[in-house]
């Protein structure tokens, strides 16, 4: 009986430090990822597209590169959204010669005559550099759809120095989403071209991105003349884009979450 006890003894004492060892394993892994983030929301299709509210109706026209929205009566895209990748930041399709009409807008539209010794550049909302992965998104990235009348100094400066942001963004958190556009408060710019084609007061963009699966986003607005040098300058919460523009940008997410990322700016992580 007494080697029946201490067998027992034996296996008891087995169980506990078996025990004993996941427990240990379970706090050693919670010690090492107690400064990790874990997000509920999974992947959401099509996140970049926002919501016109008071900004205006458009045409809506869905691309393999990016979306947008073409405001009849501008001339000029409402919004341009996309969501760029790491990997599309590596292509070696070279740049378009040509800007086009879109094929896609039936009636008047913009031309390449409008800007034509207008003073102003053909200004690109989803940038070329951007679409450097594939022949034909760089093709119909240089339709005149995508395209706003801006500023020589502000397109070759804080504009194309935060479409270069945009593409370290990508390239470091693996991928992000942008939505861009131009601003149209005022219209103290007049038109250009036979067409009329609307010259904006400026310009937003605003971008999102998962950081350690947490939802991270920042604005930005310009006017439509030669930025400040430090494009922190221009930098605001979402919320306020949404307030100039009277659009609401990415309603998909959970409302909670929506509500926070909108109204802060983690100079941390958008640096």
């Amino acid at each position: 009986m007494a080697k029946n006890k201490k067998k027992n003894a034996g296996g008891t004492n087995g169980y506990k430090l078996l025990i004993y060892l996941v427990l240990g394993l379970f706090a050693f892994f919670l010690y090492h990822c107690r400064g990790t983030k874990t997000s509920t929301v999974g992947h959401i299709d099509k996140l970049e597209i926002p919501v016109m509210s008071s900004a205006g109706s458009g045409l809506t026209i869905a691309r393999e590169g990016y979306t947008l929205s073409y405001n009849r009566e501008r001339l000029l895209p409402n919004w341009v959204a996309y969501e760029l990748t790491a990997l599309e930041t590596e292509g070696d399709e070279p740049r378009a010669k040509h800007f086009t009409k879109d094929p896609e807008i039936k009636g008047l539209q913009a031309d390449a005559d409008d800007y034509r010794n207008s003073g102003w550049d053909k200004g690109h909302m989803a940038p070329a550099a951007d679409m450097k992965w594939s022949e034909k998104v760089m093709d119909e990235c240089f339709y005149l759809s995508n395209i706003c009348p801006q500023d020589h100094k502000l397109n070759t400066g804080t504009w194309k120095k935060l479409e270069e942001k945009c593409r370290e963004y990508a390239r470091y958190f693996g991928n992000i989403y942008i939505v861009c556009g131009p601003v149209v408060n005022n219209n103290k710019y007049g038109t250009i071209g036979e067409n009329g084609v609307l010259v904006p007061d400026g310009f937003y963009k605003v971008l999102l991105t998962k950081y350690y699966d947490e939802y991270k986003g920042v604005g930005y607005l310009f006017e439509n003349k030669k930025g400040a040098k430090n494009l922190a300058e221009h930098a605001v919460t979402i919320d306020e884009v949404e307030r100039v523009t009277g659009i609401d940008f990415f309603h998909l997410l959970p409302d909670d979450i929506e509500k926070k990322v909108e109204a802060e700016v983690d100079k941390a992580v958008w640096k």
